[in-house]
């Protein structure tokens, strides 16, 4: 069955591939002022190895859940960090919440970006205000239900809006989670690169929709 909102999964996996490489270094630099500076590294390696897979990968003959259980074993494969169990986490609940469709419109994302948010954060325990990945995830799929319900025509920008104010907020937080937590009281005032990461694959999405993508028409 053909399946128009795969390719467009796979253009944002292709998208968010290159975005990490572009800001690997960045990613690093951020990772080495409160952790071991291999965050860009590590999402980089983790969205290279997704996205080699999924081009060897016929979208046209699997769904949208398909694709997030390819990616999910592929980036887990890649990334032995912490980070490879929470995003595979992320990828697998996504998997779920669109089994049976073969679309990938607004409503989906929203679903996905919901999905994601809490597969990390049952897999990581973890919640809002500790300075990570979730303090951009859980606002984002906050705002992007919200969109849904109210602003439709605005959908992406607010999710990204409240992606950006939620990866600043982490400035003014102290880690308590993984490496950075390390460093307690000196982790203020520098922004969380797992939550910077999480940002790159928002706008990663959001460019993928506002560009048109891949069977634009069909969604």
């Amino acid at each position: 069955m053909p399946t128009p909102g795969s390719r467009r999964l796979v253009e944002i996996f292709e998208r968010t591939a290159a975005v990490m490489e572009a800001q690997r270094d960045h990613l690093s630099d951020l990772d080495g002022a409160i952790a071991d500076a291999d965050h860009g590294m590590t999402m980089s390696l983790g969205f290279r190895a997704v996205a080699a897979t999924l081009a060897r990968t016929d979208a046209q003959r699997v769904t949208p859940s398909e694709i997030f259980r390819i990616a999910a074993g592929a980036f887990l494969d890649a990334v032995g960090a912490s980070t490879g169990p929470l995003y595979a986490s992320g990828f697998l609940r996504a998997a779920q919440r669109l089994e049976g469709t073969t679309r990938f419109d607004e409503a989906a994302a929203a679903a996905t970006i919901e999905a994601i948010a809490s597969g990390i954060a049952e897999r990581g325990k973890g919640s809002r205000g500790e300075k990570t990945m979730l303090d951009v995830w859980l606002p984002a799929a906050e705002a992007a239900q919200q969109a849904l319900r109210e602003t439709p025509g605005r959908f992406w920008p607010c999710v990204q809006v409240a992606a950006a104010e939620g990866a600043e907020a982490t400035r003014t937080m102290i880690a308590v989670r993984g490496r950075a937590a390390r460093v307690g009281d000196r982790s203020i005032g520098h922004i969380d690169p797992g939550a910077v990461s999480a940002l790159l694959i928002l706008e990663a999405m959001a460019s993928a929709f506002e560009d048109g993508g891949p069977d634009a028409e069909h969604q």
